[in-house]
């Protein structure tokens, strides 16, 4: 049960060590930790080398990925030989180039997505889930990298934390002890995440907007008397209709694009391979990469500027990481390998057989090379799959947010979970709405799928390269592979993804500035928002109320303690929050029963909630102050549980009943338990509780139980109008127990009692504001950019899903 002392808190903000409430270092005392978090460790384990084990499954997430993840990937071979044969490369439109220019395409998908991604990157999940900030958060869990507040050395002790290889190896330790060291490289590491996010969310503004554009030029070919300007108007609609969608979730939207993209694959097959047939069978030579080399012999520097367009064939391919939440490793591969790679190398081989007997098409090879008697049928197919390809890319960007936010990296915004079953699947509507209006800017300012091609193919690489290095990092730190062979893996894809990426940045001045100044603007509000955020608990943790004064003010803390259950919402993991101080000195009351709540975020994708709640004790017995640290992960849903409130009295009367037993176990010289924290496992507070549970769904009882007449006629007036609605109400009792110690039982008596009375939460309504001395980027970055966020974000109370009607919230400025 008891698992010894821990080492004091880490925080990486400049600052003491922090200490528990009552001076001692934090205590975790383990309750509860029954073994299926042990027996869920060993099913991820099992199926992560067995995979075949649930094929079924496996099958079944494969084909709906299809829908979700693969669109984008799936209808690159609308524009990419349109986007090669641009500028100067026109002049060099020959048989020998367009070999060419196929088996750098052929080995640029096998080499990144097949091998990079599907073989190495996969691999790289946490807990499950993917993207940079997966990464991220993997690589603080096995060194000290991290910038985020309030994190505890208890939140190592969870079961999910360890995930990956055991063991320290000893080649990595000096890397290691300085990027620990040196503060500027964590931040430097920060930066560079928060700027692969950025670039996946660029990507899910820019890409709607190519592929729907992209697919609709068919119809302007095949239909001459159609304007520009109302092919716009078209892909604007569908646009619009895309993103209208995703409300209905991810589950939903892939079983309903998936059928689109599987007759999309096959149809550019067979495409392809009719093409391979009539045109040129030759065109199989190409596989070898010696056309590379004839390539880049004949077309020289222009070629090299034309691999911005080479890029676009493995455009959408980091959404099959950061999508990876959504689905699993597994289904992903044998999607990508069986179905949509085979596909496309076909479709690209079928489109240069085709392009080397006919030259002239290039400007539109793909409808050029459709069989006359299917153009219609392929060209409704290539409108849907289009649409399909945006959805992968939105979705992954959903994630990543999801993720920034529950780390401190984002304003907080509404999140949506739209599947019961799939706790990865969520929709955020002010993000949905965000990228809509963009993405409509970016079709109507730019209409022309060249230079949305160029702002895309510089955030697809940008984003690649990060991960690359993201991954090499992981392969070091958690891996413990060695460092010569992570540095090998790091250069070799270094140098392939350097050589697209500096080609992208010629083509700044010609669409590509797009993704930058996107990436900008994001950078800078998640930064401004780590920022504040970080400054904000950093002011929390140097104010805390001094034990000692709360002890100098006795249990009744100097005012009239009135029944009830006050819930004061803190940031603070450890300490009294200033903002109860100043509480206390402009009411003159104060509730029964007090319990400080921090509910925050680990680095980590779910906490089991038989680990959620970290329980402990502020002052004395006689006070009835306690500690509740309620913790999530950054995939979870925040107060998923409709009982948060009788879950929470459950907790804490499991706690006290084990604090007595504990006392009794250890010596009578021993000090009080002040300070000491307990995981209170949920399931066995529901088995075993301390208190008799009773429950009704009627509303009779509330309205007797009410002393004014007036309101006893309301609510009866309500009933009768209202007779399908039940309240559901708990009551808590004690069980007979002779043997029970009078204190405890006095406190649970009053922990019960106060209960009944009612629950107040209790929260700050912060003013932040740099200090006179402040540099000027300092109060810009507070005064103006950090404020402009906090007031036009959700509030704390909407994210917590605290009842409006019980709320306190007491204004605090800080000077920061």
């Amino acid at each position: 049960m008891f698992q010894g002392d821990i080492e004091h808190m880490q925080h990486n903000v400049e600052q003491p060590p922090p200490t528990s409430a009552g001076g001692a270092q934090e205590t975790v005392i383990i309750v509860g930790q029954e073994e299926q978090p042990q027996l869920e460790r060993k099913k991820r384990k099992l199926a992560s080398k067995f995979p075949l084990v649930n094929i079924s499954g496996n099958i079944l997430l494969a084909y709906q990925s299809l829908g979700v993840v693969y669109g984008d990937l799936s209808t690159s071979p609308l524009y990419v030989y349109k986007s090669i044969f641009v500028g100067k490369l026109q002049d060099y439109q020959t048989p020998e180039t367009i070999f060419g220019a196929f088996s750098l395409i052929f080995w640029t998908i096998t080499l990144i997505p097949l091998i990079k991604y599907v073989l190495i990157v996969l691999s790289a999940d946490d807990n499950g889930e993917g993207g940079t900030f997966a990464l991220y958060s993997l690589l603080c869990r096995h060194a000290k990298f991290s910038l985020l507040s309030n994190q505890q050395a208890a939140d190592e002790e969870l079961s999910a934390y360890k995930y990956g290889f055991a063991g320290q190896s000893t080649s990595c330790l000096g890397l290691k002890r300085f990027l620990e060291k040196h503060k500027k490289s964590r931040t430097v590491l920060l930066i560079i995440v928060l700027l692969g996010a950025c670039m996946v969310i660029g990507d899910g503004i820019i890409t709607p907007a190519m592929s729907v554009i992209s697919a609709m030029s068919g119809i302007k070919a095949a239909a001459e008397h159609l304007s520009h300007g109302e092919v716009l108007v078209l892909s604007c609609l569908i646009l619009v209709g895309l993103f209208a969608l995703q409300h209905f979730g991810t589950h939903r939207v892939g079983f309903l694009f998936a059928p689109i993209v599987v007759i999309w694959l096959i149809s550019i097959f067979g495409i392809g391979l009719y093409n391979i047939i009539i045109w040129n069978p030759k065109i199989v030579h190409a596989l070898s990469p010696y056309y590379i080399i004839k390539f880049f012999r004949e077309t020289r520097k222009h070629g090299w500027f034309s691999l911005g367009g080479v890029l676009l064939s493995v455009a959408g391919t980091e959404a099959m990481f950061a999508d990876l939440g959504h689905f699993t490793s597994c289904s992903m591969r044998i999607a990508f390998s069986f179905l949509v790679y085979p596909c496309l190398v076909v479709q690209y081989m079928g489109q240069a057989a085709f392009l080397s007997k006919n030259l002239a098409s290039v400007p539109d090879s793909f409808y050029n090379s459709i069989p006359d008697s299917v153009y219609w049928p392929v060209f409704v197919i290539a409108t849907l799959a289009s649409i399909v390809a945006s959805q992968s890319i939105i979705t992954a960007t959903f994630s990543i947010v999801k993720q920034l936010n529950a780390l401190g990296c984002f304003p907080r915004v509404k999140i949506v979970h739209t599947s019961k079953h799939v706790k990865g699947q969520i929709y955020i509507p002010e993000i949905n709405w965000i990228l809509m209006i963009l993405t409509l800017s970016v079709a109507i300012g730019f209409q022309d799928t060249i230079l949305m091609g160029n702002a895309y193919g510089l955030a697809c690489m940008t984003s690649m390269f990060i991960t690359t290095f993201l991954t090499t990092l992981v392969m070091i730190f958690v891996w413990q592979r060695n460092i010569a062979l992570a540095t090998c893996f790091l250069l070799f894809f270094w140098f392939i993804e350097g050589v697209y990426l500096s080609s992208a940045f010629t083509k700044v001045s010609q669409g590509g500035w797009v993704s930058l100044v996107l990436a900008f603007v994001f950078l800078a509000v998640m930064f401004v928002w780590q920022y504040g955020t970080r400054k904000k608990y950093s002011f929390d943790l140097h104010n805390k109320v001094p034990l000692k004064w709360l002890l100098g003010m006795g249990p009744s803390l100097g005012i009239v303690r009135v029944p009830g259950i006050g819930l004061v919402y803190s940031e603070l993991a450890t300490g009294v929050p200033a903002i109860f101080s100043h509480f206390l000195t402009n009411l003159p009351a104060f509730h029964s029963v007090l319990v400080f709540l921090c509910v925050k975020s680990v680095p980590v994708p779910y906490v089991s909630p038989e680990e959620r709640f970290l329980i402990g004790r502020i002052c004395p017995r006689p006070y009835r102050m306690y500690r509740c640290i309620v913790r999530y992960g950054y995939k979870d849903i925040q107060r998923d549980d409709g009982d948060f409130e009788d879950l929470l009295i459950q907790s804490i009367a499991e706690f006290i009943q084990i604090e007595a037993v504990e006392s009794q176990l250890s010596s009578s010289e021993n000090p009080s338990l002040d300070g000491r924290m307990a995981v209170i496992s949920k399931k066995n507070v529901q088995s075993t509780s301390t208190l008799i549970v009773s429950e009704d769904f009627g509303i009779r009882d509330s309205i007797q139980s009410s002393k004014s007449l007036t309101l006893q006629s309301l609510r009866s007036a309500y009933a009768e109008e209202n007779p399908q609605i039940r309240r559901r109400r708990v009551r808590f009792q004690l069980p007979e127990n002779p043997g029970m110690d009078p204190a405890v039982k006095a406190e649970l008596e009053d922990l019960i009692r106060a209960k009944e009375a009612g629950v107040a939460y209790i929260m700050g309504h912060s003013y932040v504001k740099a200090r006179r001395s402040s540099s000027f980027l300092k109060k810009f970055a507070i005064d103006i950019g950090y404020s402009f966020l906090r007031k036009n974000c959700r509030g704390p109370s909407v994210v917590l899903n605290i009842p409006q009607i019980s709320l306190i919230e007491v204004g605090m400025i800080y000077h920061v």
